[in-house]
């Protein structure tokens, strides 16, 4: 029997097998394998085994069949609700019920603020308007007083007075300040509005501008412009009485010469005469004490400070009125509240003493029997 060689087989292999069949991967590996080693089964077949020629072809196994593709699946139809939202819409949707919201609390706060801010600017408005009102009163007031000196405004004391840095004192009603208006030496008397309201500052400015006395210090003008109430007075050179008369010690001489101190005290005597005997009405000074007796450059005495002076008509013997002046000046028919102008003699008196004694009719310094200089007259 023929040995047919392993590479010969190999080369009939294809023609024997189906066209369309499909070697298994199985086979092909034997195939391979078994061509390897042709040249050791060459040497192992015996002459005498008798095996087939040729090896029956492998059983192909048919591909599975593919899978049948699904049936397509039923279409419903959809509604804008059912579409997925969109990608940001639920943060807008958390968004505009937020600013829903801060509008629905923030609106009524609003519209209560504003009315509020409406209602204080009609107030204010009401406010300043009745206050203009009041000052165009004033204004009209002041234009009817007669015989009134001249009128500055407010601006051209604040110049005068360079602000009113310069202060002479103090007075019943305001401060004095040194001043410069043109070419003559001023002094302005700026009033306290809580001490006087707008009569009484009507009543001085109409008294002192009608009072014309040598002895009686002359009142140039007057500013009342808004809420200022300011009187301009001649300057007085020498300053007050009380810087003059007293002796710095016990033994010292007044420092004023006897023939001028009295001509001071009679300067004094003719001014409260003509106050309370020569004007249309009788005026009492109330408050007649050395602070408001001026002196000129020749020591020629003024009356000053008529903001405490009280009109009483010529048929009244007395007026009724709170108690006014300084202590120490102060007449005993105070205690009695029957004031007349007789108050004025008794502080008079207490002036001349210490004109002449040199010292202060109340000097706490001194020793409790000898603070009152009336009571060591009455024991001399």
């Amino acid at each position: 029997m023929a040995v047919v060689s392993a590479s010969l087989a190999l080369r009939l292999l294809p023609l024997l097998l189906p066209v369309t069949t499909t070697v298994d991967s199985t086979s092909l590996d034997s195939i391979v394998i078994g061509r390897s080693n042709a040249t050791r089964i060459n040497q192992t077949i015996s002459p005498t085994a008798e095996r087939p020629m040729f090896a029956p072809p492998a059983k192909v196994t048919p591909p599975p069949p593919s899978a049948q593709p699904a049936p397509p699946p039923k279409l419903t139809p959809m509604t804008p609700s059912d579409l997925p939202a969109p990608i940001g819409s639920t943060s807008m949707e958390v968004k505009s019920s937020s600013v829903r919201r801060v509008v629905a609390i923030l609106a009524p706060v609003g519209c209560f603020i504003l009315l509020t801010i409406l209602f204080l600017i009609t107030c204010f408005i009401s406010k300043r308007r009745t206050q203009w009102h009041h000052e165009m009163e004033e204004e009209e007031e002041f234009g009817e007083l007669k015989g009134t000196p001249m009128r500055f405004t407010f601006q051209q004391l604040n110049a005068a007075t360079e602000q009113f840095a310069d202060k002479l004192g103090e007075g019943g009603f305001g401060s004095v300040f040194k001043g410069q208006f043109g070419d003559e030496r001023i002094a302005v008397k700026r009033l306290d509005r809580a001490g006087q309201g707008t009569r009484e500052f009507s009543a001085e400015v109409e008294t002192i501008g009608s009072i014309h006395h040598i002895n009686l210090v002359r009142l140039i003008g007057f500013c009342a412009e808004k809420s200022h109430r300011l009187l301009v007075y001649e300057y007085m050179p020498k300053g007050s009485l009380d810087r003059w008369i007293y002796c710095r010690h016990d033994n010292d001489s007044p420092p004023l010469h006897w023939s001028t101190r009295c001509k001071i005290i009679t300067n004094i005597a003719k001014g409260l005469a003509y106050l309370h005997e020569e004007c249309m009405k009788k005026i009492a000074h109330l408050d007649v004490k050395p602070q408001n007796i001026l002196l000129d450059d020749d020591f020629n005495a003024k009356l000053s400070d008529f903001g405490l002076c009280k009109l009483i008509d010529r048929d009244m013997s007395q007026v009724f009125t709170r108690m006014r002046g300084t202590p120490g000046y102060l007449a005993p028919e105070w205690l009695t509240s029957q004031i007349t102008e007789k108050v004025d003699v008794y502080s008079f008196g207490v002036v001349v003493m210490e004109v002449i004694s040199g010292r202060k009719n109340l000097d706490n310094s001194r020793s409790e029997e000898s603070i009152h200089l009336i009571t060591q007259l009455r024991k001399r």
